[in-house]
């Protein structure tokens, strides 16, 4: 008796090779037996709207996610947006619903994966904290919503640019004050030099820094002894920055764990079941660690 075909979904985005989203999913699927096939789709970097429809067209087309540099873009593509995708302005999943169910549908699960990953995988209480978040792009954008709902004491958004900070900031002021939680912006190259800017419980490193190669975007000071500091990217581009958070005396973190808690996020919003993210982490872990990144 013939089987229906599976489901299909990609990870979309340039670059897109080295992205381990294909195994996660691969090994969610196992787990929960659910029927799909998950791939990498490398977009034209001025013609992301045009492969991303001519995926969505194939007939078992169920979804994506999406990676730098296209999440505004994604968020604006779609027909309907989760809340925290509105507030964030930026999608990292979209769902290919039927029009006849209202379209498209954006989410951002990357603030929910970043905050698991924090509290659970890592142990570090949010609440009550001091929080620098570096960077005001889609990465960024995606966070600061979920971060500002653990209630931190303050959150700083720094960027080079800082009228771009400043919009981050105002689209989240109502959510910070209703939560009780400081909301500023600053100047990347302040950071860790003018007071009030340095000695941070958690710093973030929202920005493509790392994938780009370049060096670490803060000075050693905005670090206090102790403090956690998460890059978002994994493997050997974050190794200059966990490598120097070691030297200032905190506790370097990469973004595999908000990877897969993220892609958790994702793959209960298109199959309706919530996989266990302890094992997939772990596996992809010893890879990581291995060598293999």
């Amino acid at each position: 008796m013939p089987t229906a075909p599976p489901d299909l979904y990609v990870v979309a985005g340039n670059p897109v090779a080295h992205s381990r989203s294909p195994a996660i999913h691969a090994a969610f699927a196992a787990q929960t037996g659910q029927h799909l096939v998950y791939d990498r789709l490398l977009c034209p970097l001025d013609g992301f709207a045009l492969a991303l429809r001519a995926f969505a067209q194939q007939p078992a087309a169920r979804g994506c996610n999406i990676t730098v540099p296209f999440k505004f873009e994604a968020w604006q593509l779609a027909a309907r947006r989760t809340p925290r995708a509105e507030l964030a302005q930026a999608a990292n999943t979209l769902r290919f619903d039927a029009e006849g169910d209202g379209g498209w549908l954006a989410d951002n699960t990357d603030g929910a994966g970043l905050v698991r990953d924090l509290t659970v995988n890592a142990g570090c209480a949010l609440a009550g904290r001091s929080l620098l978040l570096i960077g005001a792009g889609g990465a960024a954008a995606g966070v600061l919503g979920p971060l500002i709902e653990q209630r931190p004491a303050r959150i700083v958004v720094a960027n080079r640019t800082l009228p771009r900070a400043e919009e981050l900031v105002a689209r989240h002021a109502d959510l910070a004050r209703t939560h009780g939680v400081m909301l500023q912006t600053a100047r990347l190259a302040d950071c860790g030099v003018l007071p009030g800017l340095c000695a941070f419980d958690v710093v973030i490193n929202a920005t493509a820094a790392s994938l780009e190669g370049a060096g670490v975007p803060v000075a050693g000071p905005v670090l206090q002894p102790g403090a956690l500091a998460l890059d978002m990217m994994y493997g050997d581009k974050a190794r200059p920055f966990l490598d120097w958070a070691a030297r200032q005396g905190a506790i370097g973190r990469d973004g595999l764990g908000m990877l897969v808690e993220q892609a958790a996020e994702s793959f209960a919003l298109w199959r309706g079941v919530r996989p266990d993210t302890a094992p997939v982490l772990a596996a992809l872990r010893a890879e990581v660690d291995g060598g293999a990144a």
